[in-house]
């Protein structure tokens, strides 16, 4: 947990004081390649309140949380809400926080909330883990999402904002003996990486992907619950 002077004292700030900084602080300053431009929803004063509402709701405590690491926002998720995997749909219904945006559903965000509920329930869910991406912010070209790992020159641009944003949010105090993937292959490789050089983790969890599963293994979609619920049991 953060230490902040006060006084001649120091105290702890609370882990939604930390996030919420973080979050609307957040500079991608690095030069994209040409066609390629960052999504940057904390910009907008509908989702900094939202977003604020969300993490002060679930993270105003000094708990430790488990990182659960996926690619970056998606237009209809957390590029517009501000709050990963969870689109304006599942952030009034499950999270308890009204919205005005169009109710459109993003289908990772389905899986996760599923997920949520098999793990005992937005509370407890979120009082174990924070989500968060290689690049907090997302990321587009010519109207469409874009993976940070899907041009090599944008992986490469992306890198030094990833291991920035990483160090930020790990000196919160955030758990270090595991952080869980969300993707098994380009994303865990790249994730993986970059622990093997920074040191970030004790481990990477490599998991599906929220979106390959509700795309192409539906009817699947408990027993990749399931593998999600026993890679939490058995490295939390």
């Amino acid at each position: 947990m953060c230490l902040r002077c006060l006084g001649g004292s120091t105290y702890l700030m609370a882990l939604n004081k930390q996030i919420l900084s973080f979050l609307f602080n957040l500079d991608f300053n690095v030069e994209l390649p040409e066609g390629f431009e960052v999504m940057h929803p904390f910009k907008d004063a509908e989702t900094q309140r939202v977003s604020k509402v969300f993490y002060d709701k679930f993270y105003n405590d000094d708990n430790k949380r488990f990182c659960v690491i996926g690619i970056n926002p998606g237009r209809f998720g957390a590029g517009v809400t501000g709050v990963p995997f969870t689109d304006p749909i599942r952030l009034e219904k499950e999270c308890g926080i009204a919205n005005d945006w169009p109710k459109k559903q993003e289908l990772s965000s389905l899986f996760v909330y599923d997920l949520v509920h098999a793990y005992g329930g937005v509370e407890k869910f979120y009082r174990k883990f924070y989500i968060t991406a290689v690049s907090p912010l997302g990321l587009v070209k010519g109207g469409k999402n874009i993976n940070y790992y899907d041009d090599k020159k944008l992986q490469q641009s992306v890198k030094p904002f990833a291991v920035d944003c990483l160090r930020k949010q790990l000196a919160w105090g955030l758990e270090t003996k595991a952080a869980f993937c969300l993707g098994e292959g380009k994303n865990a490789a790249y994730v993986q990486k970059l622990n093997d050089e920074y040191g970030f983790f004790e481990k990477i969890v490599p998991l599906p992907h929220p979106r390959f599963i509700m795309q192409y293994k539906l009817k699947q979609k408990q027993d990749y619950i399931d593998k999600y619920l026993n890679a939490f049991k058995k490295n939390l």
